[in-house]
């Protein structure tokens, strides 16, 4: 599976034996390593590794340090505190971990990276529920992060976890980067208030019409957030007072593909101005929303405007 540049591989084989850049090991704070893939990579890198370990700790748990890897095909290792020496962990704890050590490998500017089953050791972690974590975060790092990774190992000493990490990993990741990213898509949009009518856009781009100031929600962002930087680009206006009106969710409401909007009403003060990908705009009462051609459910969204401010009046 290739995720942008990053291929994600899962394999049935010994840790100590992968010629990789680097390898994780499921430590625990004070860096001493016992039993588990702690053990097996210091019986065949050597004490050296510990030792050189040792030094660098104790570190918090979810903290990530790397030493060379002794006498091991790979170049680090780089060990992630998943628990304390009560080998106690949880899904925080595993979360961070993945994500500290994610971080230093582009630190350290390694290009394949093999993981462990974190947690699932003397930890006693569920397999599968490890699995999703480290994906998820995977997938958060590169999506979020320019990375020099090339090639991220899932590796599984027995068949058991490997069955179960081929499975949870990849139907995970496919799901996310093909089903879930495939849509619906977030959007927002806003009613604003202003001198006793409403701002409304004549759109430049497919679907034309007139339409509500809004867009797309980018990923990292709120809700408010994007309706406010929205409203900005759109029409020069700061809003004030941002309460959520309503979503809707028809999966037909926008021809192009299916939406999710959330719709926001807001006031504003200054004087509006068009932005560059709007062929214009301008300031509508109320009365005028029957007569005008409005883009996607537009037209619906303002007649439940009015329904709701009709409503207030009648209170």
């Amino acid at each position: 599976m290739i995720l942008k540049n990053t291929e994600i591989k899962i394999v049935k084989a010994d840790i100590t034996s992968l010629k990789v850049d680097a390898i994780v090991n499921a430590a625990n704070n004070k860096l001493v390593m016992g039993g588990g893939v702690a053990g097996a990579i210091k019986k065949k890198g050597g004490g050296i590794i510990e030792d050189e370990a040792v030094k660098l700790g104790p570190i918090k748990i979810g903290e990530a340090v790397a030493t060379k890897a002794g006498s091991l095909a790979a170049k680090f290792v780089i060990h992630a505190a998943t628990m304390g020496l009560d080998f106690k962990t949880d899904e925080e704890k595993i979360r961070l971990s993945a994500k500290n050590t994610l971080e230093l490998a582009e630190k350290l500017k390694i290009n394949s990276l093999a993981f462990p089953a974190l947690g699932c050791g003397v930890g006693g972690f569920p397999l599968l529920a490890s699995a999703k974590i480290i994906s998820q975060e995977i997938l958060k790092h590169l999506r979020e992060q320019k990375t020099s990774l090339k090639e991220i190992i899932f590796c599984l000493y027995d068949q058991e976890a490997f069955d179960i990490f081929n499975k949870g990993v990849v139907s995970y990741l496919g799901y996310v980067t093909t089903k879930l990213q495939s849509g619906p898509f977030t959007t927002v949009d806003v009613i604003i208030e202003i001198d006793g009518g409403i701002v409304v856009i004549k759109r430049s781009n497919p679907p034309f019409g007139w339409a509500l100031p809004g867009g797309f929600v980018d990923y990292g962002e709120s809700l408010e957030d994007a309706v406010t930087r929205e409203a900005r680009e759109e029409t020069n206006l700061e809003i004030t007072n941002l309460k959520q009106f309503h979503t809707y969710s028809d999966p037909h409401r926008d021809p192009r593909f299916h939406t999710i909007g959330t719709v926001f009403i807001a006031q504003a003060k200054g004087a509006p101005q068009a932005g560059d990908d709007a062929a214009g705009l301008k300031i509508i009462k109320l009365p005028e929303i029957e007569n005008m051609d409005f883009a996607f459910d537009h037209k619906k969204i303002m007649q439940d405007y009015i329904k709701l401010r009709y409503n207030e009046k009648k209170a």
